[in-house]
């Protein structure tokens, strides 16, 4: 009897943290259908319903790491979401999300050792982008 209650808690948990992984998976996609899947399309390849309006055709979301050598560049997309860094031209029609901002933090390992507060929403959007490369990221950055 003592066997099955350990199973049980063991599967029990499993399942929980399963349930945990594919509710934050799936808050990323909708924060994605939500502010970017209009102009990036639903399946993130850069023809949205609003692409044919704009000056710059919105980038294929799925190539990130492969357009980067199989690395995938957790700040820089982070960074193109939220605004703070503008290091690509021409962004005119790519809107600042502030909404990522809003809402709780997380602690983040920027990379140098140094753990910052980020938006939550943030990292989700970021996190659900990498689930969609395809290729799979080969190497990861912060």
């Amino acid at each position: 009897m003592r066997y099955f209650r350990i199973v049980a808690s063991i599967v029990i948990s499993s399942v929980a943290t399963i349930s945990a992984a594919e509710e934050f998976s799936d808050l990323g996609k909708d924060l994605f259908v939500e502010h970017c899947a209009r102009c990036h399309g639903i399946d993130a390849t850069g023809k949205g319903f609003d692409a044919i309006d704009l000056r710059t055709q919105p980038a294929d979301l799925t190539k990130i790491s492969e357009r980067r050598g199989g690395v995938w560049p957790m700040l820089e997309v982070m960074s193109i979401l939220d605004g703070y860094l503008k290091v690509q031209e021409p962004r005119d029609d790519m809107p600042v999300i502030t909404e990522l901002n809003d809402g709780p933090t997380v602690q983040f390992d920027t990379g140098n050792g140094l753990v910052t507060p980020i938006p939550s929403k943030l990292i989700e959007v970021a996190e659900y982008l990498e689930s969609i490369q395809s290729p799979k990221p080969e190497r990861y950055v912060p």
